[in-house]
This record gives structure tokens, sequence and C-alpha cells, in this order.
């Protein structure tokens, strides 16, 4: 009972670290990888005006479980990807035509991103016929006469205009991400991704420490880094610590039991089928040897259950936690976890594995899934 005092004390004292940053740390639209935190905002009854840093970081979920930026004068875009600590956020084309898009794309002085780099493009009108394979043609921008191409090689332009007749449009400054030594020579069909970063709020000191960011001040628009559990924080670090212990006592205590326990079925299994051959022996019938039974898994069988790897987000299907509850140590990413059938439950799969072909069970729930059927080729 002390105990259980001390612990459920430690857990208040804990809680009451990080009671203060209230604003939702698990916002996610469809099956994007990236979660939707400050200083964005996934537009919704969960998002508090308080834990976006402006509008010009609302974000809109669709039907299709897309995450959309609208960005003023250029309309709706999709992201891709959103990187907290480069600040940097990927967007592309709803239609799949983004160089389209950038002919008309400009970014206001107001707006709170800007481009990683720009780069002259000069977009010229060709014969397709003339056009040779070693060119990227612009497909959304051609049709089966006439072929749009883009280099930033004013010397190829021209090149182009005299050998292959080709006529240039125009001459544009356009936001990219990058380009290829081969695009730099040749051509470029411009579909790499929309990489726009933003300086404010500046929040990569609290990224680096793997902290979360957030307002200190919404009125004055001072941030701050808030800590969270498990994220090595300095700050509640010891309590942290002390909660971890009274966790992982227990949990070291519990493996030596369940250990014990295994051991103990085994060993009373052995000895009644050694008591029952003795017995068989005794009265004189003659028995056939039994195979040995064998509670576990085979590795077919086992081989057959789902396996994941796990993303950047560090999340698990099905309902689990963060943390294996066979070793207690937390999922990273490109681990690979492995899922019972039936109940859903996942546990790195070096440590189910070994579990399975001991008992053919699930840990948590006891549950004994049917074998898993796969479909012959």
């Amino acid at each position: 009972m002390d105990n259980l005092l001390f612990f459920f004390s430690s857990f208040l004292l804990f809680s009451s670290v990080y009671a203060n940053y209230d604003c939702p740390l698990d916002s996610i639209c469809g099956n994007n990888s990236f979660d939707i935190r400050f200083p964005f905002g996934l537009e919704g009854p969960r998002n508090l005006q308080h834990c976006t840093y402006n509008p010009g970081f609302n974000l809109k979920c669709n039907n299709q479980g897309r995450t959309i930026l609208n960005l003023p004068g250029a309309g709706d875009f999709y992201v891709r990807d959103i990187d907290y600590l480069t600040q940097e956020i990927q967007l592309y084309d709803p239609s799949n035509c983004l160089p389209k898009r950038l002919t008309h794309f400009q970014i206001p002085s107001s707006s709170v991103y800007k481009a990683v780099s720009y780069r002259n493009y000069t977009f010229l009108t060709c014969s397709t016929d003339s056009v040779t394979s070693r060119f990227n043609v612009i497909g959304c921008m051609s049709d089966s006469s006439t072929s749009t191409l883009a280099t930033s090689s004013i010397s190829l332009a021209r090149d182009m205009k005299s050998l292959y007749n080709c006529s240039i449009n125009n001459t544009l400054s356009l936001p990219v991400s990058w380009t290829s030594e081969f695009e730099a020579v040749f051509s470029s069909d411009l579909t790499n991704d929309l990489v726009l970063t933003w300086d404010e709020p500046n929040c990569q000191d609290c990224e680096a420490q793997r902290d979360l960011c957030g307002f200190k001040n919404a009125t004055t628009g001072e941030i701050q880094c808030y800590d969270v559990p498990g994220t090595g924080s300095t700050k509640g670090l010891q309590i942290f610590r002390i909660v971890a212990l009274a966790l992982v006592v227990p949990a070291i205590t519990g493996s030596m039991l369940i250990t014990c326990y295994i051991c103990y079925e085994q060993n009373r299994d052995s000895r009644r089928a050694a008591a029952a051959l003795q017995n068989t022996t005794a009265g004189g019938a003659a028995v056939a040897p039994q195979p040995e039974t064998n509670i576990g898994l085979d590795d077919s069988t086992i081989e057959s259950y789902t396996k994941v790897v796990v993303g950047e987000s560090r999340r698990v299907p099905g309902p689990n936690h963060g943390t294996c509850p066979i070793c207690l140590g937390e999922y990273h990413a490109k681990e690979t976890v492995r899922c019972i059938p039936e109940c859903e439950h996942c546990f790195h799969a070096e440590c189910i594995d070994e579990w399975l072909k001991i008992k053919g069970t699930c840990p948590l729930c006891r549950n004994n899934p049917s074998p898993v059927h796969v479909n012959s080729s």
C-alpha cells in the first residue's frame, strides 16, 4: 500500500510539470506520417486558438484524408510532409501540375513562408516530333503536337530555338527545392515538390531538445519550450527517473515470475508424461512412444503474423501504446514489430517471436488466435 501511494503521488507531481501545455499532441489527418502541432493547427473542434501561431499556419483536412495548406494568392496545396526541426513544409499540387501553378506563383512579402531558393527557368514550346528523349517534357502543359520544356540554361534555350525551331515563351524566377546536374545541363519537368520554410516562430532549439514549442504569452507572441515525458528534457528529469524506477522494478519482477511460471509448467508436463509412462509399463501394457507436446508455435505460423516497420511518427497500429509490453522499451523509427491476429496487440518482433515459441497465446490478453491462412501463389 505504501508503494502504491508513493507511485500515485509521484505520478501526480510528474503530471503537474506538464499540465500547462494543453494543446493536442496527436493531431493527424488521414494516413499522413507527420503530426500537426505548433506552430500549425488543424481546423476543427479540437483546435484551440492559442495552439496555432497565426492564421498562416492553419491547415485543413479534406474528406480524402489529405492535409491542405492555403497560400494567399496561390490557392490550396496538399502537404506531403512537415519537418519541424528544419522548419520546412513540403507541398504538391492537387491536380498534379505543379509547373503550371509555379508560372503564376508569387509569395507575397507578408507571407509567413519563403522559398528555400529561386532559379531562373526559360519555358519553350517545341514540336513533339523534334524533341528527343533526353529532354524532360512537362507533360501536363503539352499535347500531342507540341511539347513544353523548361531549362535553367539560357544557352540551351538558344540552341533549341535555332536547332529545333522551338519558340521561347518567357523566363521566370521559380521557387525550387533542388536540381540535379542533368537538369542544369538539359531540361527539367519541375515535378519536384515545392518546399517552403518559415523563420517565425523559431522553434528549432525546442525541436533539437525533443521538447514541445508553444506560446508563453499568446498576446505578445512570446514562445517557450515545454518538456514532455520520455524525451530526456532537463526540466522534471529527476521526477521522471523516480517514476520510471517505480515502473521498471515491478516489471522486472513480473518478468522473472513469468519465466519461473513457464519453467514450472514445462517441468510439470514432463513429470506427468514420465509418470504416465511408468504406470503403463508397470501395468504390463505396451504403449508406443508419444511425440513430445509443444505448446508453442512453429516458425512458419509465427512468420505468418503481420509485421510492421515503425515510421517516423512511432505509431503502432491497433490498441497499442508507444512501448513494447514485454521488454518495456519504446518503439523507434525503422524498428520491426509483430502483431497478434484478432486482438491486434503488437510487440517488438524479437520479443514476441521468443514468447510464441514457448506459449502460443498473446502475453496481454491470452488470446489464442486461429492460424493465419496465407494464399498460395
